[in-house]
């Protein structure tokens, strides 16, 4: 009797322990935890081209990204000229891509008969072309497999407009290489429309209507006033011939510029010819991996 009254006391104390939460300790915070969730693998980048639209200030850039077959790679931006569109530096951008660097390239806003975006020809300026390309700046810099190392290049008022944003963001890009660079757009300007009283709204252009602030603009802007306070690499590459922008612009850049080299093309005007395109391309690769090595140029 004893003995069967010592179980029913050790049964009740069993379950008055368990009544008061004693036994297995539980978070009272989380009483069910779940198990910590694998992270996400990101899938390496399908190598070739991808057609992109940047939304900024209200309009629209329609650019192409070039992936090489990388998980990471390096981006250079390719910024056309005057009444240009995307596809003016296809071929370069698929050279990079070729040998391990990606590209993007893209149409700037109101910049033409083959632009698509809607923006008016008439509100095109330097201006608006410099904040298509720092958004197109700011979409690369986002890229899962971007590494890190930014690189602008630009050709006639293409390369104007990557000097002003490499001037303003210079601590986001690794080096500039600019061809024919149309550094003489403010001073040519002024000096047709001196009076601003007299610039007339429309102002017809080579095939493309500009608006009155295009001059404007321009009044506020001397692309060479900071150019001794950027200190990473620039490749300038400018013919001999060039009517449209004078050679002598770009030798100016490369006395102004700490960290220039200046390349020269015999013969060549505004805008090369096949031929030295490849010779081209060749430096501008060079000039990349001499960059991304911290060597001199």
């Amino acid at each position: 009797m004893k003995k069967l009254k010592l179980l029913f006391l050790v049964i009740a104390m069993v379950m008055t322990l368990s009544l008061f939460g004693c036994g297995e300790p539980q978070s009272s915070d989380n009483p069910n935890p779940k198990p910590e969730p694998t992270p996400e693998v990101l899938p390496d980048p399908e190598p070739g081209t991808e057609t992109v639209y940047i939304e900024h200030n209200g309009r629209t850039v329609e650019a192409e990204v070039f992936r090489p077959n990388s998980s990471k790679f390096s981006v250079v931006i390719f910024s056309h000229g005057y009444n240009g569109y995307r596809d003016d530096f296809k071929s370069s951008a698929n050279f990079l891509m070729e040998n391990g660097i990606g590209a993007i390239t893209f149409t700037f806003c109101g910049s033409g008969a083959r632009d698509t975006s809607g923006f008016a020809t008439t509100d095109m300026t330097l201006v608006t072309e410099k904040e298509d390309l720092l958004a197109v700046m700011d979409y690369a810099k986002a890229l899962k497999w971007f590494d890190g190392n930014l690189f602008l290049c630009g050709g006639s008022q293409g390369g104007m407009v990557s000097a002003m944003a490499g001037e303003e963001r210079m601590n986001d890009i690794r080096g500039m290489a600019l061809l024919f660079p149309g550094f003489c757009i403010p001073t040519d300007w002024n000096a047709w429309y001196p009076d601003d009283d007299k610039i007339p709204v429309t102002i017809p252009w080579w095939g493309v209507d500009l608006g009155r602030n295009f001059v404007l603009s321009l009044r506020d802007i001397d692309i060479y006033a900071n150019m001794a306070s950027f200190t990473k690499p620039v490749l300038l590459m400018h013919g001999t011939n060039d009517n449209i922008v004078p050679l002598s612009y770009s030798q100016r850049a490369s006395e102004t510029y700490p960290n220039a080299e200046l390349v020269i093309y015999q013969g060549e005007g505004h805008g090369f010819s096949p031929a030295t395109m490849t010779r081209v391309n060749d430096k501008l690769l060079d000039f990349i991996d001499n960059t991304l090595l911290n060597k001199e140029i």
